[in-house]
């Protein structure tokens, strides 16, 4: 549960001319992720209340799933705001297509606050700039007196992403609402799911509808598993889409898929039915290559889930398969990389993929190997890049952590933050690369407090590599500013890792 800002005074609120202190417009500064061009000036404004705010440039429709998101957040920080029309609102939104897809401009001065933005995005983009700002001033005087300031900001990637793995341990759909929420007010802009594994399949397919009555009964350590209807992933993405967060699924094959092998007998080799796992060793399954069920099975699956997801991107994994011959790791991978793009879609896959046919309208996820990504990018594959040992957020902070894993080594704050997503491979060109993520596996993560626990403070400086440019961030600035925004964690309720760092 959110808890909503303490009650200012009836002249803070209210009157625009009552005496104050102006701000300093320090908060400004402490921004994550950091501006690009923060300019202060002379004046301030301060917020009502019940402030009037105008959308314009916006469509019928995004006009109205703004409205909602818009009304929604406000009343987080105390503000009931009203529709008006014009000039006379006191906050004004408005789109530009001047300004880049995701940037914008926040100006704001005596008469008011304008937020403009290349597409909604943008819009919304400033939007969470402003509440930012309003977080970090809320403990002093000036809560909603708001220096004059012009900020102009855009991101260096467009592709600034979250990984959820849901398939080791399941977590419910208003768990992933919360998550979303968390983590849009820092501009993440995607969050990747990680929908089966070999512990359990998350997702319902209709023309496979034993994945889920029986793949997705269970879970890592024994415990009830669980799975998202179609109804409840539509729901999902619409949730999602109308915080401009892009969902990518991701059906991991032709390894990690156990839990299809247990449901469907005829998609093994053998045609016999391993058991449910609820271990978290990896390698050990694998799609049967010589069968023409398993192409069957990989068409529906995509086709399906294409169909559910409006976002670009589908994500077929294709990471350790131990047990799979080359050959037939190959032949399944390209077959899913093709029928992902006859789909209309571009295949995302770890960077084991780079052993298949990648062109320039597919994405290599760096992961593990320099090798296979250089490999990927040589074939003319875009790149996210998203380091385990920089950037997987289930490694333990330090030996002390409760829970977590440590085989790519601990993962303290500061190793979370200090690297750059073009500095990590030789050979390739920052051009190419889409942007970052952030994951989180789950196989010790039971609980939306654990979510919380290694996700935060860490993810904000990964949110941060993927907005704000390399010769911008420096570690000891990045530090000052979080301890400024681990208020605005407690402010939110988030149980973030509370080490000595």
């Amino acid at each position: 549960m959110i808890r909503s800002l303490p009650f200012f005074s009836l002249c803070a609120f209210l009157l625009l001319s009552c005496a104050q202190p102006e701000s300093d417009g320090a908060a400004y500064q402490q921004l994550i992720p950091l501006a690009d061009t923060v300019t202060l000036e002379n004046g301030s404004f301060t917020l009502q209340e019940n402030a009037s705010y105008s959308l314009n440039g916006f469509s019928a429709q995004e006009a109205d799933s703004f409205d909602k998101v818009l009304t929604d957040q406000a009343s987080i920080h105390g503000l009931s705001l009203t529709k008006a029309s014009g000039a006379e609102a006191a906050l004004q939104l408005n789109v530009d297509p001047s300004l880049a897809n995701e940037a914008y401009l926040l100006e704001i001065n005596g008469d008011g606050i304008s937020l403009k933005g290349g597409s909604p995005a943008g819009v919304y983009f400033a939007w969470q700039t402003l509440r930012q700002t309003l977080f970090l001033q809320a403990d002093t005087e000036q809560a909603l007196n708001l220096r004059a300031v012009r900020i102009s900001d855009q991101p260096t990637y467009s592709y600034r992403s979250v990984m959820l793995d849901v398939a080791r341990h399941f977590f419910d759909a208003p768990t992933v609402k919360e998550l979303i929420d968390q983590i849009t007010l820092y501009k993440v802009n995607t969050l990747h799911l990680h929908l089966a594994d070999d512990q359990g399949w998350r997702i319902e397919i209709k023309k496979w509808p034993n994945l889920t009555t029986h793949g997705g009964l269970t879970e890592v350590g024994g415990t009830d598993g669980g799975f998202y209807t179609q109804e409840q992933y539509n729901d999902l993405v619409a949730y999602a889409q109308e915080r401009f967060i892009t969902i990518v699924p991701e059906i991991d094959l032709p390894g990690h898929t156990n839990a299809a092998l247990s449901s469907y007998p005829e998609l093994n080799c053998d045609g016999i039915a391993p058991e449910l796992y609820t271990g978290i060793e990896v390698g050990f399954s694998t799609l049967c290559a010589d069968k023409e069920i398993t192409y069957t099975f990989l068409k529906d699956v995509f086709e399906e889930l294409a169909q559910l997801t409006p976002g670009p991107y589908l994500h077929i994994g294709g990471d350790e398969s131990h047990v799979t011959e080359e050959d037939d790791y190959v032949k399944m991978v390209n077959f899913a990389l093709q029928t992902v793009k006859d789909l209309g879609k571009t295949p995302v896959g770890w960077d084991e993929i780079s052993h298949g046919n990648l062109d320039q309208n597919t994405v290599s996820q760096y992961w593990a190997s320099s090798e296979n990504t250089k490999k990927a990018y040589d074939k003319g594959a875009q790149l996210i890049i998203s380091p385990a040992i920089h950037a997987y957020l289930d490694m333990k902070y330090d030996s002390l952590t409760p829970i977590g894993l440590k085989w790519a080594g601990y993962l303290p704050i500061e190793k979370a933050y200090d690297w750059s997503p073009d500095q990590l491979v030789e050979g390739i060109s920052a051009e190419r690369i889409i942007g970052t993520e952030a994951l989180l596996w789950t196989e010790s993560v039971t609980t939306s407090a654990d979510i919380q626990y290694l996700m935060f403070p860490r993810v904000l400086g990964i949110a941060e590599i993927g907005w704000t440019s390399a010769d911008k961030r420096n570690l000891n600035a990045y530090k000052t500013r979080l301890e400024s925004h681990l208020k605005v964690l407690d402010r939110l309720e988030i149980g973030y890792y509370k080490g000595s760092e």
